[in-house]
C-alpha cells in the first residue's frame, strides 16, 4: 500500500498534525478518566464499582436469588466477562470472592459455597469449584430494577443492556465501604453499621441540616467485619467526617487469661481490619527471634473458627499493658485506616464528600427511585384499569357485543364506534375467553377495579406531596434497619468504640536488653553503635575521606541528644542505631535534619542536667535537658536563630562561670548567674562583636582555672582575672598558647 493510501485510510482520509506531547497528554487523560469512572471509584448512590454492579446484575439474570440454588462461579464470571465486563476472568473472580468473604465485606453481597479464602490470607479455590448466589442485601440493592427505577445503557458490544446504577434500597457505600486507586486520585471508605446508618438517615430526613456532631452521635465510627477497638479521639473523628478525609486507629482486642501459680497469658480475640493473621504472627515471631520483644516468650496460634492468638510473657512480673504496648508499637496489632470519601456523584463527577453529603446523596437517589417506580406503577395501573373498564362495558352490554362480533366483518372498529373504546379495550374484549363471562368473574373485576383505582389515587398523592414521599422513604429505611440491623445475624456492632489510649511509659529496660555500646559519629555525619566500650578510638575505621568526630560510651537503653546548627535538638534511642560492622548510616536518615544544616554536638541524655547553648551572633541561654527531649524525628526547636545566624555551641553546665571565645580571638569570662534559664528563644547577649561571631563556649569553676585543649595537649590557666567581666562585653585577646581554632576542645 502506498503512503498516500495509508494517509487516506486514517481518520477517513483526514490527517491532523499535532505535537507528540499533546497527543500523549490527550490519550493519557482519556485513559485516566476511564480508570476513574469505570474501575476504581464507587458510585455514591449504590456504593458499587462497575465490576461489582455487573456481577450482581449478571447473577440476577441467572436467577441466583437468596432462596434459590447456587451456580458455579465460573458460570457467573463467564456471563460477566462475556456480556458486560470485557476484562480478565481472574480479576472478576477476585471481585466476586471479596464480596463473599465475611472478613472482607461487613455485609456480604454474595453467598459463597466452597472455599472462599481465610483470614490467614489463603486464596479461594478455583472458580470451577466454588458456587455462589445473591444475599438478601444484594437483593435489596436490585429491588425495583424492572420498574423503570434507574436508567440502562448498552453494553460494550451493543448486544445487551446494563444498569448505570442500581436502585439501592440498601445503604451499601457506608455499610461495606470501598477501597480503590485511580490515576491521580484514590478512595478509602471504611465499613459502618447498618443500624446506625439507618438511624442517621431517619434523622436526616427530618432534619436536612443536621449537625455533624449529631450525625457522629448516631454513627460513632466505622464498624469493621473483623471487630477490633477504635482508639481515636472524638474531635479527630468529627474533623474527618466533616471534610471526608482523615484516618482512624484500630487496635486488636485482647484479654488476660489467668493460669496456675500466678502465671498468665494474653489472648488476642480480634485483629484489625485487612490484617492477615498468618503474616501478623510471622512478624511477631521474627521480632521475637531478633530479640526485639524482650517481654514476650512465645506466640501460639490456636485459632479455629474464631481468632485466638496466645502470647506468653517472659515472666509473671511483666505488666500485660506493657507487653501489649510494645506489640502495638511494633506490629499490625495497631493499624491506621485512612478515610477518603472520594466517590462519583449523581452528576457523574468524582469528588470528595463529607458524611452528610454521602447520606443525603443516598436519600436523594431513593427519592428519585421512589418517583420513578411510582410513575411506573401508575402507568401499569392505568393500563390495567383501561382493560378492566373494557371488561365492565362488555358485561353491561354482553348481548349487543356478541351480536356485533357475529354480524360485523370488522368487529373491532364497530366496538370502538358503538362504545367509544380505545384500541386496547377493543382488543381486550375480542380476546376474552368465554369462561370469563361468569357472574363471579364480573364481581372479581369490579373488586380489582376499585382496589386499583384507590391505589392509583394514593400513588398520585405521593407524587404530589413531598411529606408523603418523606414518610414513604422513612418507612423503607426503617424496614432496612429491621431486616439488616441489630435483629440480623450479622447486624450487631463488631468494632468497639474506645478512647485514645493513655501514654504508657514502658520501662526501657523491659523493652531492650541492657548492653554496653560505643556510639561513633564521623565528620560527615555517619553514625553507628559498636558492642562494648572502645578503649582505643584509633582502631575505629571510617569511609575514605572521613574521620571521627564524636565517640560516646553508652548502653543500649540510653538515648543520645543531637544539637544542630538550626537550633533544634533531636533524640535518638541507642538501640535503634545501626550496628558497627559497617560504617553505619547517615544521621539524616535517622532524624529529619536538612541538608544545609550540620551537627554541633552529640551527647548522652541525662535527665535533670542543664546545658548552655549559643548562636553565632553571641546570644544564648541555659536550658534543662528535660526541655530538649524530642518525641519525633523532626526534633524540637529550642534555640531560635535568624537567617543570618546559626547555632554554633552547646555544652554541659559544670561550674560557676562561663567562658566565651569569639572568632576574633577575644575571650570573656563572667558569672554563670548572669545567664538565664529558658525553655526556648534567642537568649541574651553573651559577648558582643564588632566583626565576626561566636566561636565556642564553656562552663568551669573559677577557682580551678580555665583549661583548653591544643592538639593532643591540655593546658590550664589559673591567672584569669584579666579576662573576667560582665555578660555582653567584648572581652580581651585570649592568652598566648590558646587554640588556633578558637575552641576550648
Amino acid at each position: 500500500m502506498s503512503k498516500t493510501s495509508i494517509s487516506d485510510t486514517i481518520s477517513g482520509g483526514k490527517v491532523r498534525d499535532t505535537l507528540f506531547s499533546d497527543a500523549i497528554s490527550e490519550r493519557y487523560l482519556t485513559y485516566a478518566l476511564s480508570i476513574i469512572m469505570s474501575r476504581s471509584l464507587p458510585d455514591v448512590r449504590d456504593g458499587l464499582k462497575p465490576v461489582h454492579r455487573r456481577l450482581l446484575y449478571a447473577m440476577r439474570q441467572l436467577k441466583l436469588d437468596p432462596g434459590g440454588g447456587y451456580k458455579k462461579c465460573a458460570r457467573v464470571v463467564g456471563d460477566v466477562i462475556g456480556k458486560y465486563h470485557p476484562h480478565g476472568d481472574q480479576a472478576v473472580y477476585d471481585a466476586l470472592v471479596r464480596l463473599a468473604q465475611e472478613f472482607s465485606a461487613r455485609y456480604p453481597l454474595i453467598d459463597g459455597q466452597g472455599n472462599f479464602g481465610s483470614l490467614d490470607g489463603d486464596n479461594a479455590a478455583a472458580m470451577r469449584y466454588t458456587e455462589a448466589r445473591l444475599t438478601a442485601e444484594a437483593q435489596a440493592l436490585l429491588e425495583g430494577i424492572d420498574e423503570d427505577a434507574i436508567n440502562f445503557r448498552q453494553t460494550y458490544d451493543g448486544d445487551e443492556i446494563e444498569p448505570i446504577v442500581l436502585p439501592a434500597a440498601f445503604p451499601n457505600l457506608l455499610a461495606n465501604g470501598a477501597v480503590g486507586i485511580a490515576v491521580g486520585m484514590a478512595t478509602s471508605i471504611p465499613p459502618h453499621n447498618v443500624n446506625e446508618i439507618c438511624n442517621a438517615l431517619l434523622h436526616l430526613i427530618k432534619f436536612p441540616h443536621a449537625t455533624f456532631n449529631k450525625l457522629l452521635e448516631l454513627i460513632p465510627g466505622p464498624d469493621f467485619p473483623t471487630g477490633g477497638i477504635l482508639v481515636e479521639d472524638q474531635n479527630t473523628l468529627l474533623a474527618a467526617y466533616k471534610i471526608g478525609r482523615g484516618g482512624f486507629r484500630i487496635r486488636a482486642k485482647w484479654v488476660v487469661e489467668k493460669l496456675e501459680r500466678g502465671q498468665y497469658q494474653v489472648i488476642i480475640t480480634e485483629i484489625p481490619y485487612q490484617v492477615q493473621k498468618s503474616k501478623l504472627i510471622e512478624k511477631i515471631a521474627d521480632l521475637l527471634n531478633a530479640r526485639k520483644l524482650p517481654m514476650l516468650n512465645d506466640v501460639i496460634d490456636e485459632s479455629a473458627e474464631e481468632v485466638r492468638i496466645v502470647l506468653e510473657p517472659k515472666n509473671r512480673g511483666i505488666e500485660p499493658v506493657h507487653l501489649m504496648e510494645q506489640l502495638f508499637n511494633q506490629t499490625d496489632l495497631e493499624t491506621r485506616f485512612n478515610l477518603n470519601m472520594n466517590v462519583i456523584d449523581s452528576d457523574n463527577t468524582p469528588r470528595v464528600m463529607n458524611l452528610r453529603e454521602v447520606l443525603q446523596a443516598f436519600l436523594d437517589h431513593r427519592f428519585n427511585v421512589l418517583v420513578r417506580r411510582t410513575r411506573f406503577r401508575i402507568k401499569k395501573i392505568s393500563n390495567r384499569l383501561e382493560v378492566l373498564e373494557a371488561y365492565l362495558i362488555a358485561y353491561l352490554n354482553l348481548d349487543q357485543i356478541i351480536y356485533i362480533i357475529r354480524e360485523n366483518d370488522d368487529p373491532k372498529s364497530a366496538l370502538i364506534t358503538n362504545f367509544k373504546l380505545t384500541e386496547n379495550q377493543a382488543d381486550a374484549i375480542l380476546n376474552m375467553r368465554l369462561r370469563r363471562l361468569r357472574r363471579l368473574e364480573e364481581l372479581e373485576i369490579k373488586t380489582e377495579h376499585e382496589q386499583l383505582t384507590a391505589e392509583k389515587k394514593r400513588l398520585n398523592k405521593i407524587l404530589k406531596n413531598k411529606n408523603l414521599q418523606k414518610k414513604y422513604i422513612s418507612t423503607e429505611v426503617s424496614e432496612i434497619k429491621h431486616r439488616f440491623g441489630d435483629n440480623h445475624k450479622i447486624g450487631k456492632r463488631r468494632t468497639e468504640i474506645g478512647t485514645p489510649p493513655p501514654l504508657i511509659d514502658v520501662p526501657i529496660d523491659a523493652i531492650i536488653e541492657r548492653e554496653p555500646i560505643t556510639v561513633i559519629s564521623s565528620e560527615k555525619g555517619w553514625i553507628r553503635a559498636t558492642k562494648g566500650h572502645l578503649n582505643d578510638p584509633t582502631e575505629t575505621k571510617y569511609k575514605d575521606g572521613d574521620s571521627g568526630k564524636f565517640l560516646i560510651q553508652a548502653e543500649t537503653t540510653d538515648k543520645i541528644i543531637l544539637f544542630a546548627t538550626n537550633g533544634r535538638f533531636y533524640t535518638i534511642s541507642c538501640y535503634k542505631l545501626p550496628g558497627g560492622r559497617a560504617f553505619g548510616e547517615p544521621l539524616r536518615l535517622i532524624v529529619d535534619l536538612e541538608n544545609d544544616h550540620d551537627i554541633v554536638n552529640l551527647f548522652l541524655y541525662k535527665p535533670g542536667e542543664k546545658i548552655i547553648v549559643a548562636s553565632s551572633s553571641g546570644r544564648g541561654f541555659i536550658v534543662k535537658t528535660d526541655e530538649i527531649f524530642a518525641q519525633t524525628r523532626s526534633g524540637k526547636q529550642v534555640l531560635n536563630v535568624k537567617d543570618d545566624e546559626q547555632a554554633v555551641a552547646c555544652c554541659k553546665v559544670e561550674g560557676d562561670h562561663v567562658a566565651v571565645i569569639g572568632e576574633n580571638r577575644k575571650l570573656l569570662l563572667f558569672s554563670l548567674n548572669e545567664v538565664p534559664v529558658m525553655t526556648r528563644g534567642r537568649g541574651v547577649i553573651l559577648q558582643r562583636y564588632n566583626e565576626g561571631f561566636l566561636g565556642d563556649i564553656k562552663t568551669f569553676n573559677f577557682d580551678e582555672g580555665l583549661n583548653w585543649k591544643t592538639g593532643e595537649r591540655k593546658r590550664t590557666e589559673t591567672n584569669i582575672k584579666t579576662w573576667l567581666g560582665r555578660r555582653a562585653q567584648s572581652g580581651r585577646l585570649a592568652p598566648k598558647g590558646f587554640s588556633r581554632h578558637n575552641r576550648f576542645s
